[in-house]
């Protein structure tokens, strides 16, 4: 089979399609021929030699994908050979085909096609996990997604308001502003001209955002706590502004707060899998009942990953970029 490979860290030229073996899948596995999978940030990281793939994942980039199941591997009960289906990886997600722990695939959603599907596992998995599962957003809420446009902040956006909760957005254009209210964001914030914590405390009457999903970390530690909203939540979910910030504690105590920081990649398989199991079973019925949908900027070939990972530093795109297997 081909995948990308990367020969050493570096810019979006490091990224190759090669010729390599094909994976075997192990027990409980099924092996995944993939017709689409898309662009993360944490990919981009494992190219610049930031973010290595847990012991034992494939060494080709890839958090998500969709394909058909070309095998069983064994152990393996509850899918067939031929199942359309996509999948949350650790790693491999560039490739024709992958292995995949079998609790870590879902059923492509009635009225989303093959390709679209691969848009969605690892946004889902991530919005789900943070601000249901851990900050326990509750309907009448207030939701903050920094990065309200990226492929997180458009998912964030949708499941908050399919629960009932208010949501508020950070992005740096107007466009990306106008898709977000499209997709029903209440409160639109330009971070590149507007104070964020001064917006949500005006949004809300000095309440504050009762949850807040960040992919900044350090650089907006402070400011986020400034801006929940007493017994608020903040999740950080990415290091965009840096890894090392000072947290006020007088400021959280007064809050009554709580800071959260999780990853998806590296988790024991059975708190996937169990993630996994929620997704389906809350989220799956909203995207076939016309609610929630994967918002994807383009579809571009697999062979051509350098650039699309362009695109993606970029931040000129909207929702995800999908590669597609020729």
């Amino acid at each position: 089979m081909h995948a990308i490979t990367i020969s050493e860290p570096g810019g979006p030229e490091a990224l190759a399609w090669e010729e390599v073996p094909d994976p075997v899948p192990g027990d409980g596995e099924v092996l995944v021929e993939v017709a689409a999978a898309a662009v993360n940030r944490a990919d981009i990281m494992q190219r610049q030699g930031y973010y290595d793939p847990p012991p034992g994942a494939s060494r080709y980039p890839g958090l998500e994908c969709s394909g058909r199941i070309a095998a069983l591997g064994p152990g393996v009960s509850g899918w067939a050979v031929g199942d359309e289906v996509c999948a949350l990886l650790a790693g491999g997600g560039y490739a024709e085909k992958v292995a995949v722990p079998a609790g870590q695939l879902l059923p492509v959603p009635r009225g989303l096609d093959l390709k679209q599907a691969a848009a969605l596992p690892e946004v889902v998995c991530t919005v789900w996990s943070n601000v249901f599962m851990v900050a326990h957003l509750r309907p009448g809420e207030t939701l903050l997604v920094h990065g309200g446009s990226s492929g997180i902040g458009t998912m964030a956006i949708q499941l908050a308001k399919a629960v009932g909760a208010k949501v508020a957005v950070t992005a740096g254009t107007k466009e990306k502003l106008d898709r977000c209210a499209e997709l029903g964001a209440d409160i639109l914030i330009n971070y590149r001209e507007q104070d964020f914590v001064e917006e949500i405390a005006r949004a809300t009457d000095g309440a504050g955002a009762d949850v807040i999903l960040d992919n900044m970390g350090a650089k907006y530690l402070d400011r986020n706590v400034r801006a929940l909203a007493v017994n608020g939540r903040l999740a950080i979910i990415g290091m965009q502004g840096g890894t090392k910030g000072e947290l006020n504690i007088g400021a959280l105590l007064a809050k009554r707060g709580a800071v959260s920081a999780t990853s998806l990649r590296a988790r024991p398989l059975d708190e996937k899998a169990a993630i996994v199991a929620a997704v389906r079973e809350h989220v799956w019925p909203l995207i076939a009942d016309g609610h929630v949908r994967p918002i994807i900027d383009r579809e571009m070939p697999m062979s051509d990953a350098a650039a699309a990972h362009r695109v993606v530093e970029e931040s000129t795109h909207i929702g995800k970029v999908l590669l597609v297997v020729p």
